[in-house]
């Protein structure tokens, strides 16, 4: 059942399960993966968090015992998912050991209301990390444009970073320019950079979701025919620019001061059109020293049938350009989905966290004690 997940470890890419609940941490079943499906981390973000406690599982005490402090809902929700990453991260710890930092990692996100406030989301960066209190965690910040300096800050402060919601070429380059700079101040800090690790989330299948909606508005041949490509071209130019960034002179210096890679990290590898293989968000993106975080049913499904053939990614550069050049030449703009695509992901991320707030909320006035 693992050949193919050995596979593609083998191949450089580190398995990561895009999913956190406090039910899968107390049954055993994360340390289950970590020991069969070579599960090396965990990604979570406010939906899957609204969704693990909204279920229930395991968070009854929890909630009585907030209830009865009479906390406030926004630090009740921090308690109850710092409280989640922390554990996750104990059971992690012995592959982040023997990684030595790399892996073994999981992430935890700013809250999503915050995207657009720098200073804010510096501060809560901070906090988070603070709160977590594990060397294995990272912080999750979105690659807004008000992102990109409290990545440079908080990575200058030695802070660990998982950037998150990247969707466009150029906004992927300033995420690596951002890092790149935080680890400049980190080293003038006199920081040790080797304990600072980066992931740059880039997101995969809501590319192809929201194109191929459009070109089956468009309905010719030529648009049929270019159904499913784009989210694959776009990534794999997204490790072309990684290449050329991290074979820089000024990735040079950083390098000789120890520094990281940051790993660009597949994120959103569930397939959602069943027209699709359910695996082809992993096999066709497999290149080393690349992260790809996958929903449980991806990880079965690879696990299952995957076909795992080496690297899918280099070499691959001309195909995707064409690919892309394709649709923009049927009128679809590159530009306006990406953009697009990041203020929608900023807006679904708002929303499950104010449900998240709402459900808790509800949770902590049907558990709070009657007065006298």
């Amino acid at each position: 059942m693992t050949d193919a997940l050995k596979r593609l470890s083998d191949e450089g890419v580190a398995i990561w399960l895009d999913d956190l609940s406090r039910k899968r941490i107390t049954s055993g079943n994360l340390a289950e993966l970590i020991d069969q499906q070579h599960v090396v981390g965990v990604t979570t973000n406010p939906s899957i968090f609204q969704k693990a406690i909204s279920h229930g599982d395991g968070y009854e005490q929890q909630l009585a015992d907030l209830a009865v402090r009479k906390v406030t809902v926004e630090e009740a929700v921090r308690m109850i998912t710092t409280a989640d990453v922390r554990d996750a991260a104990d059971i992690l710890r012995p592959v982040f050991d023997t990684t030595g930092g790399q892996d073994g990692r999981v992430s935890i996100e700013v809250d999503p209301r915050l995207a657009h406030n720098t200073p804010a989301t510096i501060a809560e960066a901070k906090q988070l990390a603070w709160l977590v209190d594990r060397p294995n965690t990272l912080i999750k910040i979105p690659a807004t444009k008000a992102g990109l300096p409290a990545i440079t800050e908080v990575i200058g402060k030695g802070i660990s970073v998982n950037v998150t919601l990247i969707f466009s070429l150029e906004r992927y380059r300033e995420v690596m320019d951002a890092y790149l700079s935080g680890l400049e101040k980190a080293k003038a800090a006199g920081l040790d950079l080797s304990r600072i690790q980066s992931v740059a989330s880039f997101f995969v299948s809501r590319v192809d979701t929201e194109i191929d909606k459009r070109l089956d508005a468009l309905g010719t041949p030529e648009a049929k025919a270019a159904r499913g490509k784009a989210a694959i071209a776009n990534a794999r130019l997204a490790y072309e620019a990684y290449e050329e960034v991290f074979s820089s002179e000024r990735w040079a210096a950083l390098d000789k001061a120890q520094a990281n890679k940051q790993r660009p990290l597949w994120a959103s590898t569930g397939v959602k059109d069943p027209a699709y293989k359910d695996t082809m968000y992993v096999e066709d993106l497999v290149a080393p020293g690349t992260v790809n975080t996958m929903p449980e049913a991806t990880l079965e499904a690879v696990a299952d049938h995957g076909g795992i053939t080496g690297d899918t990614v280099r070499g691959s550069y001309e195909q995707a350009r064409a690919e892309l050049a394709a649709i923009e030449k049927l009128g679809i703009s590159y530009d306006d989905v990406v953009e697009l695509l990041e203020d929608e992901g900023v807006e679904k991320f708002e929303a499950s966290w104010n449900d998240l707030l709402k459900s808790t909320e509800a949770e902590l006035k049907r558990l709070a004690p009657s007065e006298g």
